[in-house]
């Protein structure tokens, strides 16, 4: 279990109580061993499986900073030929927030917050609709860094805004959490060397990351796929997108981890 403040906790925690009280994660079993059968009813069985299953049509990717979720998004959304949702990528008030100033923070969080939620509230995911929607992020995101940045007497604010945005907005059919160790990431960020990056500090990043854990320890509210990408580079190494590709495009249920290990890459919860 991941270790956390008591009041980062609480934060998060609130934040995840009707999603454990109304779902259950499922946790999928290998297969029994069959008796044999011809090669035509094993050809036909297998057709119909793969007529019962239906891609997800709203998938999010998350992670914390540099651990590669719009690189997969952007990947994603053009072999699943879907409608790509990117991050709000500018924010007026975030050089102010970097530099410490008194204030900025809620400033910061807030305008991030209607961002999201104008972007999300746009998605056209009616039954009378077929696109398919990857994006780079999910809405609880705000809350998991508005939890981090912001004072008690801030949140009381910041959360009456939430909750009601959030009523409004679709809830994803699978998300895939992006994780990496602290010293990945780290060694990324140095690497990218982003202007707005720069200011962010080692001990911020790692607060970042534990928030992170204990989110995604929690959450049920729609399947989930956990990818390690500390040890697989889906950018350079195709063997690897491709292996995570065809688990994408496999039914996922409940809580699965992504172990491209071997013949045994994937594992349930």
């Amino acid at each position: 279990m991941i270790e956390l403040g008591v009041s980062m906790t609480k934060c998060l925690n609130d934040s995840m109580v009707r999603s454990l009280l109304t779902h259950r994660a499922i946790v999928t079993e290998a297969h029994p061993r069959y008796p044999a059968i011809s090669e035509a009813a094993y050809v036909a069985s297998h057709e119909t499986m793969a007529n019962l299953f239906e891609l997800p049509r709203y998938i999010a990717v998350e992670g914390p900073i540099r651990v590669g979720k719009s690189t997969l998004a952007r990947i994603l959304a053009e072999r699943l030929n879907a409608q790509r949702v990117m991050e709000p990528d500018s924010n007026p008030f975030l050089g102010a927030f970097y530099e410490g100033e008194r204030g900025a923070a809620f400033q910061t969080q807030f305008a991030f917050l209607v961002r999201r939620f104008e972007q999300l509230q746009a998605l056209d995911l009616g039954p009378q609709s077929n696109k398919t929607v990857i994006a780079d992020f999910i809405f609880e995101k705000d809350k998991l860094f508005a939890c981090l940045n912001l004072t008690d007497q801030e949140l009381d604010t910041y959360n009456r805004y939430y909750n009601h945005f959030r009523e409004q907005l679709p809830t994803p059919d699978l998300v895939i959490y992006l994780q990496a160790t602290p010293e990945v990431l780290k060694k990324r960020l140095k690497k990218k060397n982003a202007p707005g990056e720069k200011a962010v500090s080692d001990e911020y990043l790692e607060e970042v990351i534990k928030a992170y854990e204990h989110f995604f320890f929690h959450y049920t509210s729609s399947d989930l796929l956990i990818v390690n990408t500390s040890d697989i580079d889906f950018v350079d190494r195709n063997e690897d997108l491709q292996e995570l590709l065809r688990k994408v495009t496999e039914p996922i249920k409940g809580t699965q981890y992504f172990l491209p290990l071997g013949g045994q890459e994937a594992a349930s919860a």
